[in-house]
């Protein structure tokens, strides 16, 4: 069974059993998490909108940041520049049952 699931805005499709990284969600390692479900297919029929009964179920695995992003910003012959970094937070996820 494979459903496409919508976390902070970003869509992915996924299966049971299968681990990847969303935007930051709350909660700690351990946590179960209910996901929105915008399509499920199970054994070649579709379901979409109002008609889907199919809920996904995940379970936090752990909370990371990812790479570090840096901007630079300068003019020439100005003396100006701006340097500016981030990491942004994600959550490893793991997805337990599609049902």
């Amino acid at each position: 069974m494979i459903a496409v699931i919508k976390v902070a805005g970003q869509q992915y499709k996924v299966e049971k059993d299968q681990t990847l990284y969303v935007p930051r969600l709350e909660g700690k390692a351990g946590d179960a998490v209910d996901l929105e479900v915008l399509l499920a297919d199970a054994n070649g029929s579709l379901s979409t909108g109002s008609s889907i009964k199919t809920t996904v179920q995940a379970e936090i695995v752990d909370q990371v940041k990812g790479d570090t992003v840096i901007a630079y910003k300068q003019k020439r012959r100005k003396g100006f520049h701006k340097k500016k970094g981030h990491r942004t937070a994600y959550t490893k996820i793991k997805v337990t049952s599609i049902a």
